[in-house]
């Protein structure tokens, strides 16, 4: 099945909501630029009433891995999804960076370099029993430097799907980055990717879900998934 994670989660209701439209995981986002910003003790309070089976993934932009294993502690995280390269492959628990065992470490990459900069994913040969750099997943989204997540636009599915092909073979691909329940499953059959990622394409406002977008969103995943 794919999976599913509604980011940007600020409060209980809309947190249960998404467990129970069948979300795999919750994003809560520690980005001070963020609308959807979310601070330690508030996450805390909702992490711990959740079911241990959804991942709780909190979401940092070029934080330092001591700050990030600090606020994952407080919160109760269960996974980091890290906008910052540097960072997010130093997982070498001599090297200062490792939350600890269970915590899973995604990296959030813009997908736009790979197909207008010509930057190339060389496949490592290792394949997904042994993912690269101990990273989890690798999320593509249509970020940029100066606002590294929740553009609420899609990037060039058709010119990244060769990519994510590419990257595939050695670790899960995420696909964020202006995701709805209207055009979800335009995104799984043309990049078939492991998981979707949605933020402002489930709200009412930012910060803010609406629960029968939360639920069409998800619904339309799983359709996908039978047609694919």
């Amino acid at each position: 099945m794919t999976w599913v994670k509604i980011c940007g989660t600020t409060n209980l209701e809309d947190a249960l909501t998404a467990v129970d439209a069948g979300a795999d995981a919750l994003g809560f986002i520690f980005y001070e630029k963020s609308p959807r910003r979310i601070d330690p003790e508030t996450a805390s309070g909702i992490v711990f009433q959740l079911p241990p089976n959804v991942e709780k993934v909190g979401v940092f932009v070029n934080e330092s891995p001591a700050r990030m294993i600090e606020i994952g502690r407080r919160a109760g995280l269960t996974a980091f999804q890290v906008h910052s390269g540097a960072l997010a492959t130093k997982t070498d628990p001599q090297a200062g960076w490792y939350p600890g065992p269970g915590i899973r470490i995604y990296l959030a990459l813009p997908a736009a370099p790979f197909f207008e900069q010509n930057i190339q994913w060389v496949p490592s040969g290792r394949g997904l029993a042994d993912p690269v750099e101990g990273i989890a997943a690798i999320f593509l989204d249509s970020g940029t430097e100066q606002r590294p997540g929740g553009t609420g636009a899609t990037f060039d599915w058709e010119k990244a799907a060769p990519v994510i092909a590419s990257m595939s073979q050695d670790t899960h691909v995420v696909v964020a980055g202006g995701l709805n329940p209207s055009n979800v499953c335009d995104a799984i059959r043309i990049l078939h990717p492991w998981g979707v990622d949605v933020a402002s394409g489930v709200e009412a406002r930012p910060g803010k879900k609406d629960p029968k977008k939360v639920r069409e969103f998800v619904q339309a995943v799983r359709r996908a998934e039978k047609s694919a």
